[in-house]
């Protein structure tokens, strides 16, 4: 595939997503939870650009299928990370977002080398989880960004509910490939 093949319009803006993601850490880990939001929601700016582009205009590539889902998961996974670093969020609520992703890659990679599945699309749990991730991420940005108790108690619910779900969503993930391994089994 050459140079060209992947160098699109919406392609370019997940690029873009991709390369602020590191200074969106840095800004959450040293504290700076304004500025980290502020750029975060460029981020996400891209993220609606890409995908809109790329509809509209007929630029849906087969990289961005994949380039587009990773960017986001690197986008959110370090958003977790410095706010972590930054001490607004427990550790142990990270550790649970990436064990749950780490199980379900695992899950994934185990279907793709076993298997001819191919379908692996997000639940409606796993959808739920990454929007009360994202939810928590912004409440806790403007808790701390503005010193606020009114959004320091909606984080507080949204990380319940992002803990709930990862579980729910890690459970839901492991039960599907168990039925679909003993469907393919009766078929065979």
């Amino acid at each position: 595939m050459g140079f060209g093949m992947w160098l699109t319009i919406p392609n370019l803006f997940t690029l873009v997503r991709i390369i602020m993601t590191p200074f969106i850490l840095i800004e959450l880990s040293r504290g700076q939870y304004l500025a980290g939001g502020w750029m975060f929601g460029g981020a996400a700016f891209t993220d609606i650009l890409d995908g809109g582009l790329a509809r509209r205009f007929g630029g849906v590539s087969t990289i961005g299928r994949y380039f587009d889902p990773i960017a986001d998961k690197i986008l959110l996974s370090c958003i977790y990370i410095g706010l972590a670093l930054g001490g607004a969020v427990p550790l142990w609520i990270v550790v649970l977002i990436f064990a749950r992703d780490l199980w379900i890659l695992t899950l994934s990679g185990v279907a793709l080398s076993l298997t001819s599945f191919r379908d692996l699309q997000p639940s409606l749990w796993g959808k739920a989880s990454t929007f009360f991730q994202i939810m928590a991420a912004v409440a806790v940005m403007g808790a701390r960004a503005y010193n606020s108790v009114w959004f320091l108690k909606i984080s507080t619910v949204l990380l319940g509910g992002v803990a709930i779900l990862a579980v729910i969503s890690g459970v839901d993930y492991g039960l599907r490939g168990v039925f679909y391994l003993r469907r393919r089994a009766r078929s065979a």
